[in-house]
């Protein structure tokens, strides 16, 4: 393994600006690691990182991927959309060279894990898109990746006797009150709800079994499952019978349009650049405040203008690193040569995991959290 240890000086007034230093603390350490054919860590110190130094410090990792000497999947956190797991554990369980944390999930209960946003996996919709947010789409012909930043919005319906009937609330999730949910087998083997619903099994398009009062339906792997609550549910038992024919429609559109069929499509955000020019401001209103303005640990993709894949976590809430805003991230990101980039899910969510080692300094008291999903990188 070649190691070249660099020190050299930031290039630009606005890129020292975006991490908020006087030109007095411009100096920062960078080493680079070569990891594999075309895929190197580099890993920078920037700051003042003197004992007695009270200003701004960061540690940042930057995986720079050639897309076409390495491939980029997703991997689900317990092969399912009800789990969490670590992303180291998830590359090791995947073999994979090397993974950064994925997109924004539910982080407590009983299906703790997931997806808080879209999720498409091989064209098949697993988690609904949330307020329009950005997400990453990416194909892989064999030869080389494709990624493309994009926002999806949805049309889903249930379908009998070929006539639209009742729009679908959500794609495996917990129901709300009043809500139609549609569980796939790709959720968990059962439902995991609460009895306090109508459950209506299908296979091969036909009802085959109503479990009313009951919860957390078993559900088939050649079907789903059609979850009901409230006002919902008193529809689906006028409308639904056993021997029902119900189709599942859905219709979606990406903007803009992504141009491949996408072997999947994951949801963060916001989208920090595009053709090179900050536009994380545009999606402000989708966020919380602190999400923009504090700083928190970060993690991002991106990619330059000849395709190189740049994965980045940004460490925070330490004191080694401060991490940053969505404004010094998308700095960052457009200093390190990105055209395209999108935040992912951060805080103490942000790893980035090298050869089965992590590389990166997680901010939680407990260590590595458990996530939804990660992106996985392997030589190709």
């Amino acid at each position: 393994m070649r190691i070249r240890l660099l020190t050299t000086l930031l290039v630009g007034l606005l890129a020292l600006a975006s991490v908020g230093h006087s030109s007095g603390l411009a100096d920062q350490a960078r080493t680079v690691e070569s990891v594999a054919p075309g895929v190197e860590l580099v890993s920078i110190k920037r700051g003042d990182f003197a004992e007695a130094a009270t200003g701004g410090r960061w540690m940042i990792q930057a995986l720079m991927v050639d897309p076409k000497l390495a491939r980029l999947r997703l991997a689900q956190a317990m092969d399912e959309i009800a789990g969490a797991e670590t992303t180291s554990s998830m590359a090791l369980r995947h073999g994979a060279l090397a993974a950064i944390n994925g997109g924004y999930f539910r982080t407590s209960g009983i299906v703790r894990g997931e997806p808080m946003g879209v999720l498409t996996i091989g064209g098949k919709l697993l988690s609904e898109p949330i307020n329009n947010r950005a997400a990453l789409a990416v194909f892989d012909d064999g030869k080389q990746v494709r990624a493309a930043v994009t926002h999806l919005t949805l049309t889903a319906e249930l379908h009998t006797n070929g006539k639209a009937l009742r729009a679908v609330n959500g794609f495996n999730r917990p129901r709300e009150k009043d809500e139609l949910v549609v569980f796939t087998p790709e959720f968990h083997r059962t439902t995991l709800t609460a009895a306090d619903g109508v459950e209506f099994i299908i296979e091969k398009n036909r009802v085959v079994k109503i479990a009313n009062g009951a919860g957390s339906s078993l559900i088939p792997a050649t079907g789903f499952v059609i979850s009901a609550t409230g006002t919902s549910s008193e529809w689906a038992l006028k409308h639904l019978r056993q021997g029902s024919r119900v189709e599942l429609k859905t219709e979606t559109k990406t903007e803009p349009p992504v141009p491949f069929q996408p072997d999947f499509i994951l949801g963060g955000g916001p989208q920090l650049l595009a053709a090179g020019k900050p536009v994380f401001t545009a999606e402000s209103a989708r966020y919380s405040d602190s999400l923009y303005r504090q700083r928190h640990p970060r993690t991002a993709i991106g990619w330059t203008a000849d395709g190189k894949l740049i994965l980045l976590t940004v460490d925070g809430r330490q004191k080694l690193s401060v991490g940053m805003t969505m404004a010094e991230l998308a700095a960052l990101m457009l200093e390190l040569g990105c055209v395209e980039a999108m935040n992912l899910d951060g805080g103490g969510s942000s790893t980035m995991v090298v050869k089965n080692k992590i590389v990166n300094r997680p901010s939680d008291a407990t260590g590595e959290r458990a996530v939804s999903d990660a992106l996985l990188v392997y030589s190709r």
